[in-house]
């Protein structure tokens, strides 16, 4: 007598079942992350500035800085280049070719400080120091008419900076569903 092929694919995946929850629940590879490793990961910063590190930067600085690790990709100025253009914009979010640049989309400054620092320079991510993101932010923001060229940017100041399209993104959700 031969089984049936959709008794014999009952009979394996029950197999599989079992195969599945017998399997141990350590399978001795890796290790728990330590504090210590986990804080060096920990380099998130909010809108609001939360999560921002210790230092400070000054536009002088900044365009020191810029002029050494930016420039290359995104211009002498920020006008762009192999990278992104990061300065003007303003006002053409709302037209049919909108220049998405520090000064004209980014709604919050401390995440500009957030990208640079976690992913800039694009060929060496993460190797600027608090102080030289900083610097780095306040030379951008100044390019971008947003800060003085005597700003100095810090956990403190940064988030009190006012970006023009602080209000273009949704903050609330409007579902009645979500608190």
């Amino acid at each position: 007598m031969r089984a049936s092929p959709a008794l014999l694919i009952a009979a394996w995946l029950a197999g599989q079942a079992l195969v599945v929850v017998a399997a141990p629940a350590h399978y001795g590879l890796g290790r728990p992350a330590t504090s210590t490793e986990i804080a060096g990961w920990d380099i998130d910063v909010r809108g609001d500035g939360a999560g921002l590190p210790s230092g400070r930067g000054t536009v002088p600085d900044g365009r020191s800085i810029y002029d050494q690790r930016c420039a290359g990709c995104h211009g002498d100025e920020g006008q762009g280049g192999i990278g992104d253009a990061l300065v003007g914009g303003l006002g053409s979010l709302a037209t049919g070719k909108p220049v998405r640049t520090v000064g004209s989309y980014w709604p919050f400054a401390p995440t500009v400080f957030d990208y640079v620092h976690r992913a800039m320079p694009f060929d060496a991510p993460q190797s600027l120091t608090p102080d030289e993101t900083y610097a780095v932010v306040a030379y951008l923001l100044y390019l971008n008419r947003l800060v003085p060229a005597s700003a100095v940017m810090d956990r403190r100041t940064l988030p009190l900076v006012r970006m023009p399209n602080r209000t273009g993104f949704i903050t609330v959700d409007p579902r009645p569903d979500v608190p």
